[in-house]
């Protein structure tokens, strides 16, 4: 029986787990696995692990968590020390120094949830619902110097739902992105994977999310807006003003009625606001300022909304 592929995990949020649980279940042997520090969370400010290293320490896997890794000579020679085959890399949330990509026979393997050369980036998830595609996929590829430019290795296109958010279609990617891993890992054994160089022209860019992105913005489309309120889900998500305070929208749906940008007509228990090119939404949940989420019906009556009100202003 031929030698296990020894490999160093890397991630830290729930997206990679799939992939470390898939690898796990390969008979790869992973030596180590690397995740970000415990941070505060929550209203209590708490200790919390990470996603992967909660499931680290439960597959008994040996753990580690630098603060920082480009000139730290301590993690250089624990990582060199296990000699690792590849080095896979999913969400980790930091940049590799040169020193680690160059270390791993088979490559530094990162998994990035797009088609790449497109939507290169740290939210490739939301830009792509954002901007109304129908067709994503998850792509791995060997890490260099670049951001997300390094030779494409395996990938596998997959459909968008128009219902999908960001969070419904990253837990698909993140289960098919496991199998591509594996079948990755095995490719590049055998020799049968021809990494294959990107074509920078057809590059588009996927930038952290800020807190403004989630600002909707009446003079755009309805479908547009829809597609940011799918993609921004659950953070930043997206929100506007109404009677002076912040209101989120976290549903919404098409409508064929022609409104004012941000003007709102209430019919029965539906609310609809206008939109840009006189399209308009008909917004189905919605959490004002200091409240849980509620249905249109229930914002309807517990603020009195009047036909005319306006969103945004």
């Amino acid at each position: 029986m031929s030698r296990s592929i020894h490999l160093v995990f890397c991630g830290t949020p729930r997206f990679a787990l799939p992939t470390l649980e898939r690898v796990v279940d390969a008979g790869f042997t992973v030596d180590l696995a690397v995740t970000q520090p415990d941070r505060p969370r929550g209203r209590g400010m708490e200790m919390a692990f990470s996603p992967i290293k909660q499931r680290a320490l439960e597959l008994g896997l040996p753990l580690a968590q630098p603060e920082r890794i480009k000139n730290n000579d301590e993690f250089r020679t624990q990582l060199a020390t296990l000699v690792p085959d590849a080095i896979i890399v999913v969400g980790y949330g930091r940049i590799l120094p040169q020193w680690m990509i160059d270390l791993p026979p088979l490559g530094n393997i990162n998994l990035h949830a797009s088609l790449l050369p497109k939507y290169r980036g740290a939210a490739p998830i939301q830009w792509a619902i954002a901007s109304g595609e129908t067709i994503t996929g998850v792509t791995t590829m060997r890490i260099d110097a670049g951001l997300d430019t390094g030779d494409i290795l395996l990938q596998k296109e997959m459909s968008i739902a128009p219902e999908d958010t960001a969070e419904t279609l990253a837990t698909r990617m993140a289960a098919i992105g496991a199998e591509l891993m594996v079948g990755t890992l095995h490719g590049l054994k055998s020799g049968a994977i021809q990494p294959k160089p990107q074509d920078d022209s057809k590059a588009t860019l996927a930038p952290l999310l800020k807190k403004e992105d989630g600002r909707i913005n009446f003079h755009q489309y309805a479908s547009e807006i829809a597609n940011r309120i799918r993609a921004f889900q659950p953070w930043p998500g997206t929100y506007t003003t109404f009677r002076g305070k912040n209101l989120h929208i976290w549903t919404a749906k098409q409508d064929g009625r022609h409104l004012k940008e941000g003007e709102l007509a209430v019919e029965g228990p539906r609310l609809i606001v206008g939109c840009g090119s006189e399209t308009a939404l008909e917004l189905l949940r919605l959490q004002p300022e200091g409240k849980k989420r509620m249905a249109a019906s229930d914002f309807i009556h517990g603020y009195r909304v009047s036909s005319g009100e306006n969103l945004g202003e």
